[in-house]
């Protein structure tokens, strides 16, 4: 018997289901009507790639789910022609093949619910970890900076509020997929990263699947609905990066992989800036630029530290291809290059000098760290520069919130 949906795809479905139902009940509506469209092919999107990956052999929940989206999306592109040309027939079909996708997304929904042989539950405490909050909470910091620096200030108390949950929904859903794709060299890395739940069998890769399609969803849903559609298509840019781009290609081919791979975790102080203010100037390009060239000297420093494990599962980190000294000398030009990054939003007067004094002497601590790493390669002070990268990229942020408040 194959495996039953869990809760979280079958939440996805029945939100699905009520979105494609208020699109339907909202059908002379513009605006409303346009909102729950977003919301609905971001739910039926979910749904049918949870069947696609996670129940491959259930075939008549992936026909019904794979149905659901194709029909709505030839609802939409209706919907489109609707607006042009106002013609009758195409105001007939788009109402008729509204009743279709809301008939579809309920028995995909119901398909969700049918039975299946039971598997491990998994505990609170395991879908945490699937989250990776340590790494969460340093992204969502980049995020609430990007929105203090275009707001000036403080913004509003919900549009923060939406921004961060909805962002940390989008890294808490990507950290999820990233379990399920890494399963296999998490086995291989040692006592760091075997006990994680979905490589040490205590979550399913198909829940983990599912629980992670659901938060990304939910995250476009929660953005496109309090912030703006350009802040929950810039997350799940940054999702998909990660996952496909970053996770299933680069780490597995080229030692380059963090260097190209470092985008998806820029994306979230440009996630704020466009929550804020609805579009994206050079000061967000600033601010991604900062945490792009942040991540290589960061994470060569841990992997520095963990070079035998990268080693073991055949991961080609820089320190494995190249070596340690290598790796340093690598690790001392991207610092430069980021203490030159970091000086921009000052020379382009997006902040003041509170921000330049804190970014010469964040960075120029964190050059000699860097220096001292090349100088004597050594696990000690690679520890030590990649406890210090953290609490500098946090308090970078820190500064550049600060800055338009206490200079206004």
């Amino acid at each position: 018997m194959s495996p039953a949906a869990g809760p979280w795809l079958r939440l996805l479905s029945l939100g699905a289901a009520g979105a494609v139902a208020l699109v339907v009940a909202t059908g002379e509506h513009a605006l409303p009507h346009d909102a729950a469209a977003l919301v609905a092919l971001a739910l039926l999107g979910g749904v049918a790639l949870a069947a696609r990956f996670g129940h491959p052999d259930r075939p008549e929940l992936l026909l019904a789910s794979t149905l659901a989206l194709g029909v709505f999306i030839v609802q939409i592109g209706l919907g489109g022609v609707l607006a042009l040309t106002d013609s009758a027939w195409a105001r007939a079909l788009h109402v008729g093949l509204g009743a279709v996708s809301l008939a579809v997304a309920a028995i995909a929904a119901a398909a969700c619910f049918r039975g299946g042989a039971p598997v491990p539950r998994g505990s609170w405490r395991d879908y945490v970890t699937l989250t990776k909050p340590r790494i969460m909470s340093l992204l969502l910091l980049t995020a609430a900076g990007g929105m203090l620096v275009c707001a000036r200030g403080v913004p509003s108390a919900g549009l923060l509020a939406a921004t961060l949950g909805g962002l940390a929904l989008a890294c808490g859903g990507a950290s999820a997929l990233n379990h399920v794709i890494d399963r296999d060299i998490d086995r291989l890395m040692g006592k760091r990263t075997r006990g994680r739940p979905v490589a040490a069998g205590r979550i399913p890769p198909a829940r983990a699947l599912e629980f992670g399609l659901a938060l990304s969803a939910l995250s476009f849903v929660v953005l496109a609905s309090f912030a703006n559609v350009l802040a929950a298509l810039l997350a799940v840019f940054g999702n998909l990066f990660y996952v496909l781009v970053y996770t299933r290609w680069l780490k597995r081919s080229t030692p380059q992989n963090i260097v190209i791979g470092g985008a998806a975790g820029a994306v979230p102080p440009v996630v704020g800036w466009a929550a804020a203010t609805g579009n994206l100037t050079l000061p967000a390009l600033l601010l991604f630029l900062i945490v792009f060239f942040w991540t290589p000297p960061h994470f060569w420093a841990l992997a520095l530290l963990i070079r035998r494990e990268y080693a073991a599962a055949r991961i080609p980190m820089l320190p494995v291809v190249k070596g340690e000294p290598e790796t340093a000398r690598s690790i001392v030009r991207y610092t430069l290059l980021m203490i030159g990054v970091t000086l921009l939003p000052f020379l382009a007067h997006t902040v003041g000098w509170l921000y330049l004094a804190s970014a010469l002497l964040l960075g120029g601590l964190f050059l000699l760290l860097a220096v001292e790493l090349l100088r004597e390669t050594t696990p000690a002070r690679a520890r030590r520069l990649f406890t210090y990268s953290l609490a500098y990229l946090a308090l970078l942020f820190v500064a550049l919130a600060l800055d338009p408040i206490v200079l206004g």
